[in-house]
């Protein structure tokens, strides 16, 4: 008790003469006074002459360096325990750090300070450390260099050197700490610490050195590296300027060479013309003459020399003049156009694939995946069209029609009937041979199926024209079903109406888009079908389906299947189908042909760059035969 109020007695001396509060932080000064250190560098604020305590005014040459009166402070704590006063927030007195050479004697406080000694925890200029190195009492002392931070190095708790640093906590502590709060921990000096940590630091510092150089040195192959690939990138874009501007030189000739074709076919048309043209005026010449010899007689007065008179026709009179159909649709200029569509579907197939794929597809041998036709397996590739895709060729007026092509009386009908199988087989073959144009494009025999419900989501709806029937065909169930007779029918003649051939044309053209439809047939001989231009010929003997270049058709012909374009023959293996679907295609240029079962197999496809509206065209020979036109439905 009598301990504890001594204590408390000590409240006057423990009170900041400036704030009149105990002391924060306290300082001493030199005289032997203490302050708060925020107290005193208030006071001293702004003022950089005549500095003197603030208590006994004695006076400073240069502002004394600042540092903690350890002491006061642990009287401090203790009286704040035994008083109750609380603590109050501890602002640490930051002792500024500064240069050894800036260092000052503690006894002096002028000179510069050339030791500090461990022991006193106090530097000292070259006169005061004299004692430490003469006097035998200072031998213990332990000296070294000036130390800008030998505050710092005092524990807080007990103002001792802290020598130690303890492995557990990894904190420096004093002699006091190791016998108190770290007493069985395990511990090193500080100096053996600081070899310690300055050895990892200096080996982390060589790791970091290293890994810096190589970081730099990867840094220089990337700079290179950047320029080595702007180098690489103009050579590549160079080659393949070369390349594409050889593609499209190669694209250029070609079209210089089409419509060069068309040139030449306008030449050789107007030529022809020309040369008709010639040939009948010299007719009309001869018949003129003929004429004013015949006038000449006929204004004769004597009867006897009229009598004797005599004027024969010329030669000329039994020709019949004819204006012939020139197109400039010849078997180079169609072969050209066809190779230019099929090229252009081709290379946009191509470009749509991703560029890692696209040296697959040009290698040899490799399909090219093209999804025309609801993805139809069985169009040809297009290395696989000949250059003459879809072959043209004017027919000469003079050919003679086929036998099945005009029957105009029931008798003529009989004949055709009757006549050999063998011997027709042999007239085409025989006119075929005499062709000397390359074969339509045909597609190989199916292999695969098509969902036919994929094919009915392009379905549409069809009836037969009555204007484009031939008096032969008879339309019933709502035009949707035609029959061949040999009764004719008493339809007006006009000019739609085919009169040769016992054909007949739908309602709908169509020329853009995808269309399906489907033809049921009550036997698959002597019959065709397939599509027709509007202006496809009605009167003349090129009018038959196939035989000109305004139509394409498959043909039933007795036993065979015929696949006929601009009087093109192509063979076909026959599935003898008694239902057809038809799926045309207007954008892409092509016409699929499907037997239609429980799934549709395709069995052949006409690819040509239609050039109109198409429509669906069906050619019946045989006497009871018919066709329908199928309502589509799953």
């Amino acid at each position: 008790m009598a301990e504890n109020m001594s204590l408390l007695g000590l409240e006057d001396e423990l009170t900041c003469s400036i704030c009149l509060c105990l002391f924060e932080n306290p300082v001493s000064l030199i005289c032997g006074h203490s302050f708060c250190a925020s107290c005193l560098e208030a006071t001293w604020k702004d003022r950089t002459s005549s500095l003197s305590c603030p208590q006994c005014r004695m006076a400073f040459s240069s502002k004394p360096e600042l540092k903690k009166n350890t002491v006061l402070s642990a009287v401090l704590d203790a009286y704040r325990i035994k008083a109750g006063v609380p603590e109050p927030v501890k602002e640490p007195f930051e002792v500024k750090k500064k240069d050894p050479d800036e260092i000052k004697c503690d006894s002096c406080m002028e000179a510069k300070a050339v030791k500090t000694c461990l022991t006193c925890m106090a530097s000292y200029c070259e006169d005061h450390v004299r004692p430490h190195r003469e006097n035998a009492i200072f031998r213990a002392h332990q000296l070294s260099d000036p130390l800008p931070d030998l505050m710092e190095r005092l524990c807080s708790d007990h103002g001792k050197l802290m020598e130690f640093y303890c492995i557990q906590h990894q904190s420096c502590i004093c002699s006091n700490c190791l016998q108190g709060v770290h007493k069985g921990c395990e511990f090193i000096t500080a100096d053996d610490r600081r070899f310690k940590q300055k050895t990892d630091l200096t080996d982390k510092l060589n790791i970091l050195e290293d890994k810096t150089d190589k970081n730099q040195q990867v840094i220089t192959q990337m700079k290179e590296q950047q320029t080595k690939l702007k180098e690489l990138a103009t050579t590549r874009k160079r080659i393949l300027e070369v390349e594409y501007r050889q593609i499209r030189e190669a694209i250029d000739r070609d079209e210089k060479e089409a419509m060069f074709a068309i040139d030449k076919e306008q030449e050789k048309g107007q030529s022809k013309l020309v040369s008709l043209m010639k040939k009948f005026n010299e007719n009309i010449e001869k018949m003129n003459r003929t004429k004013s010899e015949i006038n000449i007689l006929l204004d004769q007065s004597q009867s006897l020399t009229f009598l004797k008179a005599s004027v024969d026709l010329p030669s000329v009179v039994n020709f019949e003049p004819y204006n012939p159909r020139m197109t400039v649709e010849g078997k180079e200029v169609i072969a050209y156009h066809s190779a230019a569509v099929a090229l252009k579907e081709w290379i946009t197939k191509l470009m749509e694939q991703p560029a890692e794929n696209r040296i697959f597809v040009l290698k040899p041998g490799n399909q090219f995946p093209i999804p025309a036709l609801l993805q139809n397996p069985h169009l040809p590739h297009p290395r696989e069209y000949p250059r003459d895709l879809v072959v043209s060729q004017e027919m000469s007026r003079m050919n003679s029609p086929s036998p099945a092509c005009t029957p105009k009386t029931k008798a003529l009908g009989a004949k055709q009937k009757n006549k050999n199988p063998n011997k027709e087989l042999k007239d085409h073959k025989e006119r075929k041979d005499q062709k000397s144009n390359t074969q339509p494009l045909s597609s190989p025999a199916a292999q695969n199926f098509v969902k036919r419900s994929e094919l009915l989501k392009y379905g549409t709806i069809l009836n037969f024209d009555v204007r484009t029937a031939h008096k032969r065909i008879s339309l019933s169930e709502n035009n949707t079903k035609a029959t061949v007779s040999d009764d004719p029918a008493h339809y007006p003649d006009i000019p739609l109406r085919f009169s040769v051939c016992s054909q007949v044309l739908c309602t709908k053209g169509f020329s853009q888009g995808r269309h399906y439809w489907e033809i049921k047939m009550s036997s698959n001989n002597f019959c065709g079908l397939g599509l027709a231009y509007g202006r496809i010929d009605r009167k003349g003997p090129a009018s038959r389906l196939g035989r000109n270049a305004e139509s394409w058709c498959v043909e039933w012909f007795n036993v065979k299947l015929s696949a006929w374009h601009n009087s093109i023959e192509t063979v076909l293996a026959n599935p003898n189908p008694s239902r057809v679907g038809v799926l045309l295609d207007c954008d892409q240029g092509s016409a699929t042909l499907y037997n239609v079962q429980d799934r549709a197999i395709p069995f052949h496809t006409f690819v040509f760059p239609f050039t109109e509206a198409v429509y669906p065209a069906f050619w019946i020979f045989s006497n009871g035969s018919s066709v329908s036109l199928c309502k589509l439905s799953n």
